[in-house]
Formats: structure tokens, C-alpha cells, sequence
């Protein structure tokens, strides 16, 4: 399981928590916390992406220099 799922499913979790919650500033917490989760996930999709794309202009500039 990659972080990114680890993030969404924590950011459920608080959702739901959220949802069950009967105090007002417990709600907030959880869904502050839904809020982060959601963003740290986002971040994980992000540099994942941005890993990939280095990976394979890599593979790319290797092969043209091999090529060379």
C-alpha cells in the first residue's frame, strides 16, 4: 500500500469520525484532520508523478547517449 492510500484512507477515518461526532469542536478536528490528509495525499500524487517523469527523462537521455 502506498502512502497516498494511507493518506485517503486516514482522511476517510476522520471523515467519519466527523460524521458520528457530537460536539462542534470535535467535529472541526476531525475535519481539519480530513483536510490535511487530503492535502498529504495530494502531495504524495504529486512527487510520485514528479518521480516518474525525472525516471523517464532519464531512461530517455540514456538511450539517445547510448545511441550517440
Amino acid at each position: 500500500m502506498k502512502d497516498r492510500d494511507v493518506y485517503r484512507l486516514r482522511a476517510e477515518q476522520a471523515r467519519a469520525e466527523a460524521d458520528e461526532a457530537t460536539l462542534e469542536n470535535v467535529r472541526d478536528r476531525c475535519l481539519r484532520a480530513e483536510a490535511a490528509w487530503m492535502e498529504m495525499a495530494t502531495r504524495a500524487d504529486r512527487t510520485e508523478k514528479m518521480r516518474a517523469d525525472l525516471a523517464a527523462a532519464k531512461a530517455a537521455q540514456l538511450a539517445e547517449s547510448a545511441e550517440a
